[in-house]
């Protein structure tokens, strides 16, 4: 498989990790659009939202049990935001399911 997510899960791409279990990974964005920002990818590759299935909904709950946790240790204190795109139109540019934690600042109303 050629993705990039996968690729970082499974180490052929290094990261900058803020954490990782054997369902999850979450590491720096190289691109960041805040101050902190970190992305939270299943190590099952799982292409977009529109993919989550009975089967694999467990490990997105898990991922947001975990955020807390992830967004503790890059530092966030007071508050974040959670973002995942789906799709060309939303601007999904890695199709692997990731939710984006923004924090570190206050954050405008919308960033695009």
């Amino acid at each position: 498989m050629n993705c990039l997510f996968c690729k970082i899960v499974n180490g052929e791409i290094p990261s900058n990790k803020v954490y990782e279990d054997d369902k999850i990974l979450a590491f720096y964005d190289i691109n960041p659009e805040a101050k902190i920002h970190v992305l939270v990818v299943p190590k099952a590759h799982i292409e977009s939202a529109n993919d989550i299935t009975e089967e694999n909904s467990i490990t997105v709950a898990y991922i947001f049990e975990k955020i807390p946790v992830i967004a503790s240790r890059a530092g966030i204190t007071n508050g974040y935001r959670i973002i995942t795109n789906s799709g060309p139109d939303s601007c999904q540019s890695v199709m692997h399911l990731h939710f984006h934690i923004l924090g570190g600042e206050k954050l405008p109303e919308h960033i695009r």
